[in-house]
């Protein structure tokens, strides 16, 4: 019997009924559908109804996981239903183009098909003036009556358009050939009703009859092939899109769904869901508005001579019911229904490789659901649930899964974080690279952690990583990362790169491997600090000179951080040396002032330097004669806080004669500079400040100062005309 062929549109609701309905009527002994042939073996999962779409065939190359490709399939994707009916109806199914494992063996071709290959039926849609194919599929329909004749009519057009065009080449002729070689095998076998489901370009170029089998033979003789792996992966309607970048993609994947699963009253339902979205997210939608929306919506399909409302009458009916003065409620509809993120499921019994079985065990066990649509959660780091999620999200990022991405978390104390959790089908294949780095999660990240850190290039890498170890609770890894930020340190003479590794060392060897727990190697990690401080504490000082001004700021946050480093260590030799490192700074006149005040500030504040010193040192500061310098050094001196110049009345009596004494062309040089030194304290300590000024609280290197009673009474004609008295 001669086949019967099937062309159809990729992700079709309106094809995938109208296939249904002819499979019912033809009821044949077997159906073969497009895509790779080597997949028969997972065909069977298509029938559990533990399967829910949108799910994918995923294949990879086993020695080359990265090589992989995706075949979705929707609940509208005519092949889908092809499948479930042949289930359901206790007929043969089988793919039947090119297997995977030539097409992933051979070098990868530029998709470079026009839309008439990629989506033809779409094409004659528009070419006949519709915008909606699915609306043009259900004229088709209504005017044949049949859907056999819309198939035929479909294949018409097609052997019409192909006639026109160039004959196939390449591996689209391979395809086809393949396709031809797998109905004739089953021919052979001596069925009876043989179904062909194909994508409607090819409908024409599978008829048997038309071509020789040795030549399809001789196309498909010496294809290049190569060991892989197919199975199930769930999938997004998001992924199915047009946006996301699928070749076979729809506009609208969310809708088509809709489409397809309501068999009647489409534009009612349609908006009963969007005025529910609405209301879900606090914005007004009532009943009259749905009946609104229907009734204009239909009108706007009847105006334009269309029987039913297509999507674009859908949408411009909600903006102008649900969108007043704003296109927000059509955006939200856009996003949640007209695309959707709906996430598919894939039985446990699917192939899968050990270490997605691990993390689906660790998902399940720790209580964390995994959809397309972002999650925000919070975590308290002292509860042994949200402590395990942390260690997980920080092994995934390792591993290149960033399911969880980190955000800010307000709030005081270092127990809480932010994440927000989002998954993305092509995580899958991640999984599966990942894979060859260990079978669990925690060997993946500890391997994949270890070839990071041998394989570092700066200081900076392996600090980044060396915290992510931490977080990530992976103590195989850390004594490697350790060893090789060591001897990365002692070939680097950058003492920036040197300061900068410090703080995570010292949160290391401080607190341990994850928020105080045991086991994490301190002794090492304290050892490996000293050196490094020992190392930039020699550098320091000549670092400091010949700097710029941006060069300068971006040292002295380095110098601050590795402070607090040596302060939360805690460890009197480390201490001893970076003070003596940091007076050796404030000694050097050559060094840029803005260090030199940040030096002396430090001192001070760790009581090395005694108030006499200090004032002594900002006299030679003040000295200077330059604005530019000694406001510099009273910026690294004062720092981001004022309460120095409020708690030491004999510095700012000092900083007072010095600027009262600046002649006028001087002093309007040096005000702007000094005003954005002092433009970063809090407004209660400025107030303070002039407070303090005001009372003659401020003693310089005089104590108390004499009023100038000449300059006094300058001002004092200006009052008595502020105040309408007779001057």
């Amino acid at each position: 019997m001669t086949p019967i062929i099937f062309p159809i549109r990729h992700h079709g609701p309106g094809s995938a009924r109208s296939l249904e309905h002819a499979l019912n009527q033809l009821k044949p002994d077997i159906v073969l559908v497009e895509g790779p042939s080597d997949a028969d073996s997972v065909v069977p999962f298509l029938a559990q109804p533990e399967l829910i779409p949108p799910v994918a065939l995923l294949g990879y190359v086993n020695d080359d996981p990265a090589r992989a490709s995706f075949w979705p399939f929707a609940a509208f994707s005519p092949e889908f239903v092809a499948f479930r009916w042949a289930a359901k109806a206790g007929a043969q199914a089988r793919f039947m183009d090119l297997p995977a494992s030539a097409t992933l063996a051979g070098e990868r071709e530029d998709d470079d098909t026009d839309d008439l290959h990629s989506d033809p039926l779409r094409v004659l849609a528009e070419a006949a003036g519709y915008v909606d194919f699915e609306r043009w599929w259900e004229t088709l329909v209504e005017a044949r009556g049949d859907d056999f004749e819309v198939f035929d009519a479909i294949n018409e057009a097609m052997q019409a358009v192909r006639a026109d065009a160039p004959a196939a080449s390449g591996r689209e002729a391979q395809r086809e050939a393949c396709m031809r070689q797998t109905i004739r095998a089953a021919l052979k076998e001596g069925v009876q009703r043989v179904a062909v489901v194909c994508g409607a370009w090819h409908a024409p170029a599978l008829d048997v009859e038309a071509f020789r089998a040795k030549d399809d033979a001789a196309l498909l003789k010496g294809l290049p092939k190569a060991k892989v792996t197919l199975t199930w992966v769930p999938w997004t309607h998001g992924r199915l899109s047009m946006g996301s970048g699928y070749g076979a993609g729809v506009r609208s994947p969310g809708y088509y769904h809709h489409l397809f699963t309501t068999h009647r009253n489409v534009t009612e339902h349609w908006f009963a869901r969007a005025a529910r979205l609405l209301r879900e997210e606090r914005l007004e939608a009532s009943s009259a508005s749905v009946i609104e929306a229907t009734r204009l919506a239909n009108t706007l399909a009847a105006l334009r001579g269309r029987a039913l409302p297509g999507l674009d009458e859908l949408n411009e009916a909600a903006l102008s019911v649900f969108g007043w003065d704003s296109d927000l409620p059509l955006r939200l509809i856009e996003r949640k229904l007209v695309v959707g993120e709906a996430l598919g499921e894939v039985p446990d019994g699917v192939p899968t490789v050990p270490l997605a079985q691990d993390l689906a065990k660790i998902q399940k066990s720790l209580r964390l659901k995994v959809q397309p649509e972002q999650i925000d959660l919070t975590l308290d780091l002292r509860a042994d649930t949200d402590l395990a999620r942390s260690v997980l999200f920080h092994r995934l990022n390792l591993l290149g899964v960033p399911w969880a991405a980190e955000r800010y978390a307000g709030g005081r104390g270092t127990f809480k974080e932010a994440w927000a959790l989002a998954w993305k089908p092509e995580f899958s294949v991640r999984l599966v690279e990942a894979s060859r780095s260990g079978q669990t999660v925690r060997d993946a990240a500890t391997t994949m952690a270890i070839d990071a850190a041998r394989g570092a290039g700066t200081l900076g890498e392996l600090t980044t990583l060396l915290e992510a170890v931490r977080y990530a609770d992976l103590p195989g890894a850390l004594p490697v990362a350790l060893t090789a930020l060591d001897a990365r340190a002692a070939g680097n003479a950058d003492v920036s790169d040197l300061l900068e590794a410090l703080p995570p060392l010292a949160r290391l060897a401080r607190y341990g491997d994850v928020r105080g727990r045991e086991g994490a190697p301190g002794t090492l990690a304290g050892a490996t600090f000293r050196t490094l401080l020992t190392r930039a504490g020699v550098g320091l000082p000549l670092a400091g000179v010949g700097l710029a001004d941006d060069a300068a700021e971006l040292l002295r946050g380095h110098v601050g951080s590795a402070d607090a480093a040596v302060r939360l260590l805690d460890d009197p030799e480390a201490l001893v040396g970076w003070q003596a490192a940091l007076r050796r700074l404030a000694d050097r006149e050559d060094a840029h002032p803005l260090l030199n005040g940040d030096a002396v500030r430090r001192l001070r504040d760790a009581g090395q330097l005694g108030a006499e010193e200090v004032e002594r040192r900002l006299a030679r500061a003040l000295s200077a004669g330059v604005p530019l310098e000694v406001t510099a050094w009273l910026d690294g001196f004062l720092g981001q806080s004022g309460a120095l110049l409020i708690h030491d009345a004999g510095l700012l009596g000092l900083l007072d004669d010095w600027l009262t004494t600046l002649e006028a062309d001087v002093f309007q040089e040096t005000l702007p500079l000094l005003r954005r030194v002092f433009s970063r304290f809090e407004k209660p300590e400025r107030r303070a400040i002039g407070e303090a000024l005001r009372g003659g609280n401020a003693t310089g290197r005089g104590g108390t100062r004499a009023m100038n009673e000449e300059r006094a009474l300058r001002v004092v004609p200006v009052v008595l005309r502020l105040l309408g008295a007779p001057v």
